[in-house]
């Protein structure tokens, strides 16, 4: 089932089991995020939340954690809510595939039903804002589609870039705005301002669960975003034309916020709680100036909270980073089987594959490195054989455990680019990565002893689904 906006997801999740409605009057600080944030902490079941009575809010809804579960990110995708986080990426890969999906051109968007421009703009009135973690710098909206066109190709559709970035809110019409500079949006500010321009840009709010996934996929820079969500969806992404940009925007996003980013003008922005388990601190970033909201009728907000992995924007990014690098690698290399880079947006990756030569494994690895995402995430890859399951982290460990020999299978290069936001980064955006070759030497490679491995036995696999039969009628 391909869902046309948030609110028809969250009427699934409810039916599903998925859905917490939390009817009980709490503060907004800390009482939100700190439901969100235990959420990512009773496990791959969790549910969504979804909260109507705040203190302090006349009218507020508030949706969280509604990507926040293996079973949530199953049931966005279509998929049965128990469906594997392997068979989750194996179906992505395989909706990958049907790229490109022309998007269906609406008209009767929800979200013109209400608006606000020149000087009743007005975040605080439209928004029910509140903080994440106790040290951020003010409120933010993280989990915003944020729209933008190259300005030196504007009609070129491919070129219209999708993206999740942080958004903080400055002002009643002002926002501080962070583009990490490997992705497309910092590409098209960059150009703007060459051109000595502002940058049209459109937020939008509570989207369509794909379309929240597609925003943080690593994807090239001519790719459109909303011929992959068709693909991923099955069906085309709706969408629609915005009013003041004329950017095309999701048809059913809660809200929609269009302006334009400052040429040349940055402001403090931060500190923020990040993915990365670590706050990020404060930059001068550039300024969104807000033009128009335009929002649907008792709109609902959806917010993430972010903090020490796992919480929901693991899940989130978690197949959606996977799988464009499967793909990219095994485009070059198709020995590569699996990629495995759910951790912290693919900081670290594990890549499985099978091997042509002695030092082939390194070379898979080395090129992970040089990929769109691999330029600004990726800091540690580690390579397995094609029979270790990237995904099962015991297997992992036996082959770095029994296959590494540190002198010839772990290569660190230094001075490489990483995004700000990664901790051990010094200085902020530069950082050492490292290679680690866990996969059995083959010819001319002929270092070890690696002749005689211990495989199962072949009734092993007959006898996992006897077990998993016996237990299931216990």
């Amino acid at each position: 089932m391909a869902y046309d906006d948030l609110r028809s997801f969250l009427e699934t999740l409810d039916k599903q089991g998925q859905l917490l409605h939390i009817g009980e009057e709490l503060s907004p600080e800390p009482d939100l995020a700190a439901a969100a944030n235990a959420a990512g902490r009773i496990g791959d079941g969790a549910p969504a939340l979804y909260f109507d009575n705040v203190r302090g809010f006349t009218d507020a809804r508030i949706a969280m954690n509604v990507h926040g579960s293996w079973r949530n990110h199953a049931l966005a995708l279509g998929l049965p809510a128990a469906t594997s986080v392997k068979d989750q990426v194996e179906e992505f890969a395989r909706r990958w595939d049907a790229f490109p999906v022309a998007p269906e051109r609406r008209e009767d968007a929800p979200w013109r039903g209400n608006s606000l421009t020149g000087t009743d703009v007005d975040l605080f009135a439209v928004l029910p804002l509140f903080r994440l973690n106790d040290g951020d710098g003010g409120f933010y909206l993280d989990k915003a589609a944020v729209v933008s066109r190259d300005p030196e190709d504007p009609d070129n559709f491919g070129k219209q870039n999708v993206g999740t970035y942080r958004i903080q809110v400055i002002g009643r019409d002002r926002l501080a705005f962070q583009p990490v500079p490997m992705h497309d949006v910092a590409q098209h500010l960059r150009k703007a301002e060459e051109r000595d321009e502002d940058l049209p840009i459109a937020i939008t709010l509570g989207n369509d669960p794909v379309m929240s996934i597609v925003a943080g996929m690593p994807m090239a820079y001519d790719r459109s975003e909303y011929e992959m969500a068709g693909a991923l969806r099955g069906a085309p992404a709706p969408i629609a034309t915005a009013p003041h940009t004329g950017f095309d925007v999701p048809w059913g996003s809660e809200v929609v916020i269009e302006g334009v980013i400052e040429g040349r003008k940055r402001q403090l922005e931060g500190p923020f709680g990040e993915f990365t388990g670590h706050y990020s601190g404060g930059r001068r970033m550039p300024v969104i100036r807000v033009e128009r909201i335009s929002y649907r009728d008792d709109p609902v907000f959806e917010s993430l909270y972010l903090g020490m992995p796992w919480t929901e924007v693991d899940y989130l990014v978690g197949p959606n980073t996977c799988v464009p690098l499967l793909k990219q690698l095994r485009a070059e290399f198709p020995e590569v089987r699996a990629v495995n880079a759910m951790y912290t947006h693919g900081l670290a990756v594990i890549i499985s594959t099978a091997k042509r030569y002695g030092g082939f494994a390194k070379a898979v690895g080395l090129r992970a490195l040089t990929t769109p995402h691999g330029l600004g995430y990726v800091s540690q890859v580690i390579v397995v054989d094609e029979d270790v399951d990237p995904f099962d982290l015991p297997q992992v460990m036996w082959a770095m455990s029994a296959k590494v020999n540190p002198a010839d299978d772990v290569v660190v290069i230094p001075n490489l680019s990483v995004v700000e936001l990664a901790p051990a980064a010094s200085p902020a955006g530069i950082t050492s990565k490292m290679l680690t070759d866990a996969t059995t030497p083959v010819a001319p490679d002929n270092r070890g002893n690696f002749s005689t491995p211990a495989k199962d036995l072949p009734e092993t696999e007959e006898w996992v689904g006897r077990l998993k039969s016996l237990l299931a009628a216990r």
